[in-house]
């Protein structure tokens, strides 16, 4: 069986990996209109084909774990003593930083945007996304002119 010889080094090692293991997420993907390929000033025509409703997942930034771990650290380190204060220091860490992750992921709310399907005259499909559509509906005549899109 391994000794501990430093406690606070333990902890400091719970702790880090605690934060390392609370911060690894998936970027967040911002919503942003798809680029137009065609020339500036082309005007294309066309019909909605459908709209989806697109949930965009909130992600935790990491801070409610970071402010979690150290909150739990400083009242883990006034439990016990000797290699068991060490051991409540790293509980408190790892327990803080799952308890500030989940607050956070709480507090955010999960955005929705609109990707509308556009079948153009040509016969081409295309789709943009968008925070809100209004009275948009599918069979609506529209035009993408300098990548927005415009009702007829």
């Amino acid at each position: 069986m391994m000794s501990v010889r430093n406690p606070l080094v333990s902890a400091v090692a719970v702790g880090a990996l605690a934060l390392l293991s609370a911060c690894a997420s998936s970027p967040r993907h911002e919503v942003a209109p798809a680029p137009m390929v065609s020339s500036p000033g082309y005007v294309e025509s066309g019909r909605v084909s459908s709209i989806e409703v697109i949930p965009v997942a909130s992600r935790p930034s990491g801070a409610g774990a970071i402010i979690g771990a150290v909150i739990g650290g400083v009242v883990g380190n006034q439990f016990g003593s000797g290699s068991g204060k060490a051991a409540m220091t790293g509980v408190g860490i790892v327990g803080g930083a799952v308890a500030g992750n989940a607050v956070e992921g709480r507090n955010k709310k999960d955005d929705e945007v609109y990707r509308v399907w556009v079948r153009l005259d040509n016969g081409a499909m295309r789709s943009m996304d968008f925070n809100r559509i209004d009275d948009l509906r599918v069979g609506d005549r529209v035009r993408f002119d300098n990548g927005q899109l415009y009702r007829n």
